[in-house]
């Protein structure tokens, strides 16, 4: 036992060999990558869908909560994604002059929102919550996108467009908003054409003597075509500045714009942008490797340099 000791107290007495350059490299890399996942896989996704109708809708007596009103059951956004909007409707602008809707298209992409304009509640809240994330935006109306707002009211007329509009102008006050946001009314032809194109389904309710509608807004390239869906009361600036630079194909925004549309998706489901969590982890992977040469390549230098002067 005694001779043993000495044996234990020489191994204990050995130096440790030192990590070379390469292998405290690689265990750095290894670091790196495991973090970056982590990082990618516990960034948030899902994205709550809020399309419905506004709370609180009275429901006729006996009916259990569970069930939606006959009106309900009838409307909502169809996911028209890619289509067509007919530009050739006619319209007349808060002016009175008569106009196609064609006329705010050509050039820049549209955010349109359907509402009519004695709406006691919901097309209130839809274009509120519009003009706010509007007014963060950077993006300039007039020169990046034009907004057109559709009452499919047909007994709504130009001078309770003209009045709306006058009323968000003090809301939504950046320089050319005045020339780019247009307030449309028209017959019911002109609306139903208009709104069966967009995917936009609302109904009268003869018993409540107003209209049944969703809650969203749409945003369509310059050419007419349907691009984006956002739904709901509230519209992130993020992803409205998203569908806009989506819906113009790369012409409106900047090139950090670009980049988030490549790190996020947007689900027509919820209509919302999410990161896509396979791209967020490819451009992980490469500034990971690209550090990683950088890393190897100043102690490589730093080695080389000891070895001189040493």
């Amino acid at each position: 036992m005694g001779s043993l000791l000495p044996r234990r107290t020489r191994r204990t007495q050995r130096k440790e060999p030192r990590l070379s350059s390469a292998t405290s490299a690689s265990s750095a890399v290894y670091v790196v990558i495991v973090a970056a996942a982590l990082f990618a896989a516990a960034s948030p996704v899902a994205a709550q869908m809020t399309g419905a109708p506004a709370a609180g809708y009275k429901r006729k007596a006996g009916m259990p909560s569970s069930a939606l009103p006959a009106p309900l059951r009838e409307i909502g956004f169809d996911q028209n994604l890619d289509r067509q909007i007919p530009l050739d409707i006619p319209f007349h602008d808060d002016q009175g002059r008569s106009v196609t809707l064609g006329s705010f298209f050509g050039r820049k992409p549209v955010v349109l929102a359907f509402a009519y304009y004695e709406c006691p509640m919901l097309c209130t809240l839809v274009l509120n919550a519009l003009a706010s994330s509007l007014d963060v935006m950077s993006l300039e109306p007039g020169k990046d996108f034009e907004i057109v707002t559709i009452s499919f009211d047909p007994r709504e007329k130009p001078a309770l467009a003209a009045a709306k509009k006058e009323a968000y102008l003090q809301r939504y006050k950046r320089p050319g908003a005045a020339g780019a946001w247009h307030f449309l009314t028209g017959d019911q032809s002109s609306i139903n054409r208009a709104a069966t194109a967009a995917g936009f389904r609302f109904v009268w309710d003869d018993g409540l003597k107003q209209f049944a509608h969703p809650t969203g807004i749409i945003v369509v390239t310059p050419d007419g075509r349907v691009a984006r869906y956002l739904f709901g009361i509230e519209y992130g600036p993020r992803d409205l500045r998203l569908a806009i630079v989506d819906a113009s194909a790369g012409r409106v925004g900047s090139p950090v714009d670009s980049f988030l549309l490549y790190c996020y998706h947007y689900d027509p489901m919820t209509g919302r942008y999410g990161l896509a969590i396979m791209r967020a982890m490819r451009l992980a992977g490469a500034a990971t490797v690209v550090s990683l040469a950088l890393f190897v390549g100043v102690m490589l230098r730093r080695e080389r340099r000891a070895r001189h002067t040493g």
